[in-house]
């Protein structure tokens, strides 16, 4: 059984949690779903300010995701489109290869400020088009994921490497 907290959370009441690397990636957020009970799926509330963005250009083999825009403007890297998108827009982001990968840019002069929410996998693989990353996560317990970061034939171990006998 699920173990609801609140069946009402208050955007106004979350704890934001501040995140930037380097020049591009910037803002707050926090994720609610567990104080709804919620299992299954995975929602944030995202503050990103005006020129970044939250995350890279990726694309994820197992999750979908979706984004309800509640302030602001920017643009939605699409596959190999750019899109204009506002306040009361919703954009969708489908499981598949590099041409479902998406980034949202706050283009705007205002803090953007959206929802996210997507089905929590507990096995995941995302690409990284730009820079030919990828990333591969298992939930191994609630609150444990076990995540590697890699790029295809980097530091790629053989399936035996340090086994016995092998």
């Amino acid at each position: 059984m699920n173990q609801v907290t609140r069946p009402i959370v208050s955007l106004s009441d979350l704890q934001l949690v501040s995140f930037e690397q380097g020049s591009l990636y910037k803002g707050a957020d926090a994720s609610f779903s567990q104080q709804l009970g919620l299992k299954a799926l995975g929602v944030r509330y995202n503050e990103i300010p005006p020129g970044k963005s939250g995350c890279p250009f990726h694309n994820h083999h197992v999750e979908e995701e979706l984004f309800v825009i509640l302030e602001g403007e920017g643009t939605y890297r699409f596959g190999a489109e750019r899109h204009a998108f506002k306040a009361g827009d919703v954009l969708g982001a489908p499981n598949g290869g590099p041409d479902t990968a998406h980034q949202i840019l706050n283009t705007g002069s205002v803090t953007l400020k959206y929802l996210s929410m997507a089905n929590n996998a507990d096995t995941e693989v995302c690409e990284y088009p730009d820079s030919g990353k990828f990333q591969v996560s298992s939930r191994t317990s609630a609150d444990h994921r076990l995540r590697h970061c890699g790029r295809e034939g980097q530091n790629h171990l053989d399936y035996y490497d340090g086994e016995p006998g092998a």
